[in-house]
């Protein structure tokens, strides 16, 4: 074989390879809340009214392929811990879907504004919180390897933009913890399953210099993560700040994944999205289906394929108690999730 021959062989396997991974584009949801709301008697519908299991309803329907799931650490009446997550991890496993775990290493809410050490870990040393931290994720995750589940994706910490574990691993006040932290998890995440992707989440995807700030402490302190999850919520940024425009946060997020996946040579995802819902003024649910298509368009096919899916953060909320669900309040599924459907070459 001529040295011609054998360069050409190579590139023709360098593009296939990379045609191949370019498809590899998840369309996601987190629905934390759903166990909750099936609980307190919600029937989910499709738009010709018939009953559907909402997991079901949102693979077959809006071509959703993964589902996301938050664990908290000693939550209030279980709920969003290590037992609900194997249950919905079950469930998501029988209906042939990817799995990403969201570790918020809280016994409730993390997240920019809000990262409280679990009651159980109150008072211990650094090296006593990266132990428990490193406990708590190889004992969820040798729950989910011992019946038999296998997530794609883990996620150490939710939208650590401000660190996690506040005092300890607060991102200002002690950056070399806050990496430290981010090491512990992903190390504990490899332990039990080696091939899982890692990813550190923040906010404000639109953010450039959030991200270039919290990833390059992260990395200059030892810390490690697979790929960057960003948050993209125009309704929020928006708010407060009328000279903004939901557009222009779209372009800046795009722009930053494309910043993000050079600088840092790995992948990114929007783990959370959302937009309103108004059921008075249906404008808005259609305004929200063109900004998710958009967004699930160029997350696609204008990041040179290093953005490697979007997920929309509890689309099944109905009306009422969170405006950036995507179902009305008769649980049925407003335009807003047509943003998701794409050609079938893309299913």
């Amino acid at each position: 074989m001529t040295k011609q021959t054998i360069v050409s062989a190579l590139l023709l396997l360098t593009l296939t390879a990379g045609a191949q991974t370019a498809t590899d584009f998840v369309k996601g949801a987190d629905v934390g809340f759903l166990l909750g709301q099936e609980r307190r008697g919600t029937v989910f519908h499709d738009r010709q009214g018939r009953e559907r299991e909402c997991l079901e309803l949102l693979k077959n329907d809006y071509q959703i392929s993964a589902i996301r799931m938050r664990v908290w650490v000693n939550p209030r009446g279980g709920w969003c811990d290590k037992n609900e997550l194997l249950t919905m991890a079950r469930r998501v496993k029988a209906l042939g879907m990817d799995l990403m775990v969201d570790f918020h290493y809280s016994d409730s809410w993390a997240d920019p504004a809000n990262q409280p050490i679990p009651a159980a870990w109150l008072g211990h040393s650094f090296d006593e919180m990266k132990q428990d931290l490193r406990a708590h994720t190889v004992d969820v995750l040798t729950l989910l390897k011992d019946n038999d589940i296998k997530p794609r994706w883990v996620q150490v910490g939710n939208e650590t933009s401000n660190g996690l574990l506040w005092p300890m691993g607060h991102i200002e006040q002690q950056p070399q913890q806050y990496a430290g932290f981010i090491r512990a998890g992903y190390d504990a995440v490899k332990e039990v399953f080696p091939e899982a992707v890692v990813i550190v989440h923040l906010d404000r995807g639109h953010r450039q210099s959030l991200y270039d700030w919290n990833l390059d402490i992260i990395l200059k302190h030892g810390g490690r993560f697979d790929m960057v999850g960003m948050s993209l919520y125009p309704y929020w940024a928006m708010d407060g700040h009328p000279e903004l425009k939901a557009d222009d946060i779209i372009t800046d997020c795009i722009s930053n994944i494309r910043h993000v996946s050079e600088k840092y040579q790995c992948d990114v995802m929007i783990v959370e999205t959302g937009y309103e819902v108004d059921e008075q003024h249906p404008e808005k649910m259609e305004e929200g289906r063109r900004q998710l298509s958009r967004v699930v368009s160029e997350a696609r096919h204008a990041t040179g394929g290093h953005c490697r899916g979007v997920f929309y953060w509890e689309p099944q909320c109905l009306p009422g108690g969170y405006k950036l669900g995507a179902f009305d309040s008769h649980a049925t599924p407003t335009a807003i999730m047509d943003g998701f459907i794409e050609g079938d070459s893309s299913r």
